[in-house]
């Protein structure tokens, strides 16, 4: 799952850092840098995603499986 969304918020930021280039390259007259796009926006936000998703990730996995612990202590007890 985190591979999936990093792989995502890549794609997007990607795209909307190219259109954001390409624009700001047509208002100004000059020659678009798509590599700037890719280096220091796309893969930095991806990067950032990537490693929100990991940590929401684990505290999801590790609410669970305290919550399984409980309940299977309290199926125990019953």
């Amino acid at each position: 799952m985190t591979f999936l969304f990093t792989l995502l918020s890549f794609a997007v930021a990607l795209l909307l850092s190219i259109l954001g280039t390409i624009v700001y390259s047509q208002v100004e007259h000059i020659a678009p840098n798509l590599t700037f796009a890719y280096r220091h926006i796309a893969f930095p936000f991806a990067i950032c995603v990537g490693a929100i998703v990991l940590i929401v990730t684990l505290i999801i996995e590790i609410r669970n499986y305290r919550q399984r612990r409980i309940l299977d202590a309290i199926e125990r007890t019953s």
